[in-house]
């Protein structure tokens, strides 16, 4: 008599909220930094820590600062070299979705037209001035920050980097996807748990790092995130790797300004 098989048995580490094989999945997926994955299956489960991925790239790009400090370079390029290193260690990943954004939603007609040109490689014109403006706040931002206080724009920079991060997988819970494929669809859906415990750890490096100047931050991440989820919600139908990508950067920036004495 054939006996019915048996369910297989999932890995206890696939029904975890957390597992310490999510941090190096997380920092493999959003940067360039040479890191051993043993775990992939966990996928979406991972995005609790994206806003340590944050801690990580500002962290190196504040020391990158330091050192340009202790060089006695202009505050104007020690900005520069910090702004410089965000991008080095992410490969511009968000950068480019930011690029990718501003060209589908401003540059299509309708939402099939939008998607496909978000698809497209090549820059345009929206997404030239898209970068050219927030990288010129980022540089900005973190220029007067430097020539004001030093602990000050170290515990800013690094707090952006946190706090901006824990913008994705909040727009990842709240919106469908909006195509079939791509690097989001591939991440998979982030649930509301998870969604939530990346905001708290966020929130709680942020009160750590900036003490009572982290609620005002805190409150324009939300807004930079509830305005562009409704944006693309409204454009597309839904998130995509591109649309997390521009919600990181314009966080970012709205975070640094907002820090800006």
């Amino acid at each position: 008599m054939l006996q019915p098989k048996k369910a297989p048995r999932m890995a206890k580490n696939d029904d975890a909220l957390i597992h310490i094989s999510d941090i190096p999945l997380a920092v493999a997926l959003l940067s360039r930094l040479p890191v051993r994955v043993a775990e992939t299956s966990r996928g979406a489960k991972a995005a609790w820590a994206y806003p340590l991925v944050g801690l990580i790239v500002g962290g190196l790009s504040a020391l990158m600062g330091l050192l340009a400090l202790g060089l006695g370079l202009p505050t104007l390029l020690v900005a520069l070299l910090s702004l410089s290193m965000l991008v080095v260690l992410t490969g511009a990943m968000h950068e480019d979705g930011l690029a990718d954004t501003a060209d589908g939603l401003w540059g299509g007609w309708d939402r099939a037209a939008r998607l496909q040109i978000m698809k497209d490689s090549h820059i345009g014109s929206y997404g030239v001035i898209a970068l050219f403006l927030v990288q010129s706040a980022r540089w900005g931002a973190l220029w007067v920050l430097y020539d004001t206080n030093v602990a000050h724009a170290i515990a800013a920079l690094i707090a952006s980097s946190i706090l901006s991060r824990a913008t994705m997988p909040a727009l990842m819970a709240i919106l469908p996807h909006a195509r079939a494929d791509g690097l989001s669809r591939n991440v998979g859906s982030v649930s509301t748990a998870t969604a939530g415990l990346g905001a708290a750890l966020a929130a709680t490096l942020a009160l750590l790092l900036l003490g009572g100047s982290c609620f005002q931050a805190i409150v324009w991440a939300i807004l930079v995130t509830v305005v562009i989820g409704a944006i693309a919600r409204t454009k597309i139908g839904g998130q995509t790797g591109d649309i997390l990508g521009a919600t990181q950067q314009i966080a970012e920036v709205a975070v640094l300004l907002s820090l800006v004495p």
